[in-house]
């Protein structure tokens, strides 16, 4: 092994860079000079495609037509994109590593890694009135400059929505710009910034100010990763470093050159890298600089956390030494963490010096520990991750009590990243750019790259759930399956047989996408979750199918909803014909459609033959209507319905007679001009009385076989609402009455007239005389009658009520009487 030190470039005895080489590429030798080139971040894959600005003789089988060629960090061939659909102007990647590919037109195309798009366009329809001449790109979103110098941005790729920013009041190209992301703002919107003239230009959507500056004109600038400084390079030939609000004045370094440099980008935060044709400057942010040469063209992406260096031959990393790493390695070291990798030298040379060693650092050796594990992290070498590791552990065994959960977290990152560091997968992530970019993230990255194993393992490992991996490679699999659909759907569902609560809603969407509608049904039989079983077959046109599903599934909801979507899209003949025989969506119908919509209810009823239902529905309608002669005729259809059905006689022969005491009701309201329709036969009758016209009532009583009793009962209460006492008199007198003459007394006394009361109480039963006359205050009347029935308790209740002393000792003789007879 080379010495950890050997790639080392001091800064000022201060602070140490480092330039790792991480690949050898795997493509033939290609001259990056020649091609328009995109890099993703976080080790991302590279795009080239022949820059059409620069003239160069055609190769012995280049083809004429451009293409854009898809590269692993490593040079490894992903994917070729054949290219004829205008001229690129900018090219760029998103965080979720798509392609974008920005045309003159202001058309936008969005690749993923495996040459799939969709597209969208900066300009509003009918408003292209100028041409796109540059652009600039962060994760998320991008700024493009018209020919006519207007901006143009879009911050959401999900929904793209081109917004016109401030107008910029220029009318010349600017000598440079760049964009500061919307996170970093102060305001959360894209800000822009433009050299123009000797000063600054910042524009967002509200308003393009100017800042006060004297120094330009600035021909390259650079926002660092973190979004709060910013790199300029004057035509004067100096780099200058300030704060994004131009508040802080941070360092300036004088290149002594006037050409621009082809690249200005971020190492990190902590310093600023030029490069011109085949050189590289490196300044730091206390002014600082060193410089590389290389023998052939390169291209810089800025990281995070450094630099990779993109050639023809190799790729490299260039980043600023980490604290931790430097206090290891760094030569004459004393700090404990180099001691405690120095004792395990020792240890295994076994020598005595390792012990003397770790008595030395005794009460920093937890922090010892602690730095060696951290210090692996930022090694690319397995054999430094090894022997920092090693130390780590070597320590620890020294340590009574020590948290080994860092270890273990530790161990299984470098896992993770040494697998997709590996050449073949080529995503040369370091630690930092792994913390920033989550596990999770990671594993979309694989997944986007068909690098499903290494998903899997990697989610395995880390015990997080595969099911998204698998989705995915389901999807895949029927996009590109050439064999039959049963095949395909036995393949897939063997594969995920062992992963209970997969969703197969988005590969049976994927397979009726790709036109397998029989595929789709069948994956959908497997689906868990019916609520995402439903809606995605009620899309493929399986509209009974979805029904019975959401039936299965027991969740009313979601019938209604299937029930509702049916019945906005389907004739009604064949609505009914899906919901008829499904007991289910039969009451969930029957239940919507009482209170919203009886006309269907009643087509639902015709055809399932409820003649019954049918026919009460009817009659309620009929409550419902004020036109007489409608309400009949209504009635009458249901009358006709409960006629056809002989187990509902009962019914028939009651909305028969419903009919005809409609009928007279509304002869009765010609006859007298008061209301009568939507009353009771009894109600009738009393109304009648209270008229005065007893005789009609009689008619009535007898048209509609109203028993004595009833009919006695409501003539009753009639005359004495009316205070007919004659009436009552010559009722009482008619004939013997059905219910008795104890009502006539109870009428009376409801109504005050205790002297009409008293003229049937003699009339009523001998034992009901005395409560009766006690009820009108007739104390005497009810005395002779309770003395006569002997009741004692009665006299006695009487004697107390009774507030006449004459009448009292009557009651009270009444009383010995009956005492000394016992």
């Amino acid at each position: 092994m080379s010495p950890p030190t050997a790639d080392w470039i001091m800064f000022d005895d201060n602070f140490y860079y480092r330039r790792q080489e991480i690949y050898t590429m795997l493509w033939k030798r290609i001259d990056l000079f020649k091609y328009m080139t995109a890099v993703a971040p976080f080790g991302g894959p590279l795009a080239l495609v022949r820059d059409d600005s620069k003239l160069f003789p055609l190769q012995r089988h280049q083809p004429v037509k451009p293409s854009i060629y898809l590269y692993t960090s490593s040079g490894k061939l992903m994917e070729t994109i054949q290219w004829d659909k205008g001229r690129i102007v900018g090219m760029g990647w998103t965080d979720t590593e798509q392609l974008l590919c920005v045309l003159e037109d202001g058309t936008v195309r969005m690749y993923n890694i495996l040459g799939e798009y969709t597209q969208f366009s900066l300009f509003i329809k009918g408003a292209k009135d100028s041409r796109i001449i540059e652009v600039q790109m962060w994760g998320t979103g991008l700024v493009a400059l018209t020919g006519n110098f207007q901006l143009i941005a879009v911050t959401n790729f999900d929904e793209p929505l081109p917004l016109f920013l401030a107008d910029t009041g220029i009318n010349e190209p600017p000598h440079s710009w760049t964009v500061i992301p919307p996170k970093y703002t102060l305001s959360r919107h894209v800000e822009v910034l433009m050299a123009v003239r000797s000063t600054i230009l910042v524009v967002d959507a509200t308003e393009a100010r100017e800042e006060s500056l004297q120094q330009g004109p600035f021909k390259k600038m650079a926002v660092s990763p973190d979004g709060k400084y910013l790199a300029l390079f004057t035509a004067e030939g100096r780099v200058w470093v300030v704060s994004t609000d131009f508040q802080q004045n941070i360092t300036g370094l004088s290149m002594k050159m006037n050409v621009p440099p082809l690249q200005l980008v971020w190492c990190g935060s902590d310093s600023v890298v030029l490069y011109w044709d085949r050189v590289i400057i490196i300044v730091g942010l206390n002014g600082s600089g060193t410089k590389f040469s290389y023998d052939e063209a390169l291209f810089l992406v800025s990281e995070i956390d450094g630099v990779r260096i993109i050639g023809s031959e190799k790729c490299e990393f260039l980043q600023r030494v980490p604290d931790v790493t430097e206090s290891i390695f760094k030569i004459g070291s004393t700090a404990p963490a180099a001691m405690l990798y120095d004792a395990l030298d020792h240890f295994e040379k076994k020598s005595p010096k390792a012990d003397e060693i770790i008595r030395s650092i005794r009460l920093e050796l937890s922090d010892a520990v602690e730095a060696c594990i951290e210090a692996a992290g930022y090694e690319n070498s397995h054999q430094y991750q090894h022997l920092l590791l090693k130390a780590a552990s070597f320590g620890k065994s020294f340590l009574e009590i020590h948290n080994a959960d860092s270890f273990v977290e530790m161990c299984k990152v470098l896992r993770v990243l040494n697998a997709v560091r590996y050449y073949e997968i080529g995503i040369p992530l370091t630690y930092v750019q792994y913390q920033r970019l989550t596990p999770e993230a990671l594993v979309d990255r694989l997944i986007n790259r068909h690098q499903y194993l290494l998903a899997i393992r990697i989610c395995e490992y880390l015990k997080m759930r595969t099911d998204r991996i698998l989705i995915h490679w389901a999807c895949s699999k029927i996009k590109k399956s050439n064999d039959d659909e049963d095949t395909i759907c036995r393949m897939v569902v063997e594969k995920l047989a062992n992963k209970p609560g997969l969703s197969y809603s988005e590969i049976a969407k994927t397979a009726h996408r790709a036109g397998q509608s029989k595929l789709a049904t069948m994956l959908l039989d497997y689906e868990p979750r019916a609520g995402d079983q439903v809606p995605l077959l009620m899309s493929m046109q399986e509209d009974e199918l979805a029904l019975i599903k959401a039936i299965e599934s027991g969740d009313t909801d979601l019938v209604f909803h299937v029930l509702l979507h049916l019945k906005r899209k389907l004739a009604l003949p064949e609505f009914l014909r899906i919901v008829h025989n499904k007991q289910l969506a039969c009451n969930l119908l029957e239940s919507y459609c009482k209170q919203e919509d009886t006309e269907m209810l009643n087509d639902f009823y015709y055809q399932d033959d409820r003649h019954f239902d049918r026919a009460n529905l009817l009659l309620m309608e009929s409550f419902q209507l004020k036109d007489n002669i409608e309400r009949v005729n209504k009635i009458k259809a249901s009358l006709r319905l409960y006629q056809d059905d002989k187990e509902h006689t009962f019914e028939a022969k009651a909305v028969e007679e419903s009919i005809k005491l409609l009928q007279t009701q509304v002869q009765l309201e010609k006859d007298y001009a008061q209301p009568f329709t939507g009353l009771s036969i009894s109600s009738t009758v009393y109304k009648l009385i209270t008229i005065n016209q007893s005789n009609r009532a009689t008619k009535v009583r007898g048209d509609f076989k109203m028993p004595d009793k009833r009919f006695w009962w409501i003539k009753l209460r009639a005359l004495v609402e009316i205070r007919d006492w004659d009436g009552v008199a010559t009722l009482a007198k008619s004939k013997k009455s059905p219910i008795g003459y104890e009502p006539f007394v109870e009428e009376c006394v409801k109504a005050m007239q205790f002297k009409e009361a008293a003229k049937y109480i003699l009339k009523c039963d001998a034992h009901l005389r005395a409560g009766l006359f006690l009820k009108i205050e007739a104390y005497q009347e009810a005395g002779e009658q309770a003395f006569a029935q002997k009741d004692l308790d009665t006299l006695r209740e009487i004697r107390d009520k009774c507030p006449n002393a004459v009448i009292q000792g009557q009651i009270d003789g009444y009383i010995t009487q009956l005492t000394s007879s016992r």
